[in-house]
């Protein structure tokens, strides 16, 4: 069966707009009209006040355009979490350029090949990062602008709340390269916006993670970040000027979306931290009394260890989506973080970089446990059986297919992968799932992390779920190894507790899993580890471990 992308009739309720489908940076203006001196991002106690935010991004955007960079022109941004950051990001999508974010925790390598592979004509980095783009300058034969900054520019005298010691000082502006800040202070503002096709002209190439081959560009249009926005302001009931807290990386999709345009969006005020602390998170919501912040489960966690942490006040919090990346997101935990905030949070949503993520959302008032929740406002969710392809109803398993107006088109200059991908407006996400009675999404694995054995589809995120209710595990990765008889069978590697290291041996694992898992599915082999390897995301890289 080949689906078909009219109107996607099984979408839920469509988006309806603060402001109209527009481009992103066009809401930041409006914010400059209605609110010029509220405060749209905090960072360390220096306020930059939404006038302020829209001057400097129509400067910064004078700059570049003055230097060659105009629509269609891909961008690099290579920084921590930083105003400077946000005002980069909506420069160069004033100008209808695109923008292609970079790990602040690559190396020289990793750099090279992404702003070579993306063909940037510049690159806006952080003098700390500056090193890494210098190491590789000379082979990146299309990149002529190279801008940097110092995050300490956009720091206050008194900060309000610890300031990480790499972000307080800094090098001089490296040879060869423009100081961000003094572009800003010298450049003329450009009067409007570039004109954009809100549906079809690209505004940003975020690289996925690679699990299969290297990482490729995916790139999405203008409309998609303020579609999903939209959308996630209206599933959640979602108000205008709450104050939000932004830990989560601003190169990440799902860190962009509630950094970089939610804050923009609902006109919030934003706290911005390049990295998690527990007790300067802690600090950050009494402050600031923040009331939306998007975690990670094991932020949460640590945040529930904290000595005396019964004694802090974080009543103020009402809004916690979190993801569960190393621990999963348990009614367990939800219980104790509601008990010390008063705040249900919930597994955030489900979605990927090119769906512009958020293809999901979780009703507060019926929270599903161990699902995804329910498909966001004017996005169509199937599920399409592997071997036919024909749509599955309630309850059966197959590939997780997403539709909407604003998927991404393609992936840059990777037609055979973008055929797989992306095919007559869906996207064929190669994730495994199935929909409840309820409507909602449960996610069971991906197609080719898949273990079969003796016949029998294994996914390693169900054996790894399992695991959890074993009282010595911490974390677990299964992959699949060869078996002459069974054709594959699992190899389970295992981080334990520490009040269990020395005391169960592997066989335990074994003999546990195999009164407690189909005889198809236990782990045959089992290896204790330190740690797993992760991306900067928290997410288990079970490929590095199978390449073992």
């Amino acid at each position: 069966m080949t689906l078909s992308n009219a109107h996607f009739p099984e979408a839920a309720e469509q988006v309806t707009y603060r402001h109209g489908p527009v481009p992103m940076h066009d809401y930041l203006l409006l914010n400059a009209e209605e609110a010029p001196d509220q405060a749209a991002y905090i960072f360390y106690g220096r306020e930059i006040s939404w006038r302020e935010l829209a001057e400097s991004t129509r400067r910064l955007a004078g700059f570049l355009r003055e230097q060659g960079i105009g629509k269609g022109d891909h961008v690099g941004l290579y920084l921590q979490n930083c105003p400077q950051y946000v005002i980069a990001h909506y420069a160069i999508q004033m100008l209808g350029a695109v923008i292609t974010p970079l790990n602040p925790q690559y190396k020289a390598a990793e750099v090279e090949y992404q702003l070579d592979n993306a063909e940037a004509k510049a690159v806006i980095c952080g003098s700390d990062l500056y090193p890494m783009v210098e190491a590789v300058r000379d082979r990146l034969g299309k990149l002529g602008l190279v801008m940097t900054t110092r995050y300490a520019d956009y720091l206050p005298q008194t900060p309000t709340l610890p300031v990480p010691e790499d972000m307080a000082g800094g090098p001089v502006t490296p040879k060869g390269t423009v100081d961000l800040v003094t572009a800003i202070d010298q450049a003329r503002p450009i009067d409007q916006p570039e004109p954009v096709d809100f549906d079809n002209d690209i505004a940003l190439m975020t690289f996925t993670s690679g699990t299969t081959g290297r990482p490729k560009g995916a790139m999405l249009p203008v409309g998609a970040a303020t579609f999903k926005t939209a959308a996630l302001f209206q599933a959640n009931e979602l108000e205008l000027g709450s104050t939000s807290l932004a830990i989560a990386p601003f190169c990440h999709i799902a860190g962009m979306c509630l950094g970089v345009y939610a804050g923009v969006y609902g006109r919030w005020t934003t706290v911005i931290l390049p990295r998690f602390d527990p007790e300067t998170t802690v600090k950050a919501i009494e402050t600031y009394q923040v009331d939306m912040w998007y975690s990670i489960a094991p932020m949460n966690r640590a945040i529930l260890g904290l000595p005396d942490i019964q004694s802090r006040n974080l009543r103020s919090l009402r809004f916690n989506p979190a993801t569960s990346f190393g621990i999963p997101v348990t009614e367990s935990l939800a219980d104790e973080w509601q008990q010390l905030t008063g705040c249900q949070m919930h597994e955030a949503s489900y979605g990927l970089s090119e769906t512009h993520t958020m293809d999901t959302y979780m009703p507060r008032e019926a929270i599903h446990w161990g699902s995804c929740g329910k498909p966001m406002p004017g996005n169509d969710i199937r599920i399409i059986n592997l071997e036919t392809g024909e749509q599955q109803p309630t309850g059966q398993t197959g590939e997780i297919v997403v539709g909407n107006a604003h998927v991404f088109k393609g992936y840059w200059q990777r037609p055979e992968a973008t055929d797989q991908t992306l095919r007559n407006g869906w996207v064929y996400t190669g994730d495994v799932g199935y929909f409840d009675e309820d409507g909602y999404l449960f996610f069971t694995g991906r197609i080719k992390e898949m273990i079969k054995c003796s016949g029998y589809s294994v996914f390693p995120e169900d054996v790894e779920a399992l695991m959890l209710n074993h009282p010595a595990v911490a974390q677990s990765a299964a992959v699949g190894v060869p078996d002459e008889n069974r054709g594959e069978s699992v190899k389970l590697f295992v981080v334990l507790k520490p009040d269990y290291d020395g005391r169960v041996s592997e066989q335990d694992i074994i003999d546990w899993a195999k009164d407690n898992m189909a005889a198809y599915k236990y782990p045959r082999y089992v290896e204790f580890r330190d740690s797993l390897p992760a991306t900067g995301a928290g997410k288990v890289l079970r490929r590095l471990l199978k390449d073992e």
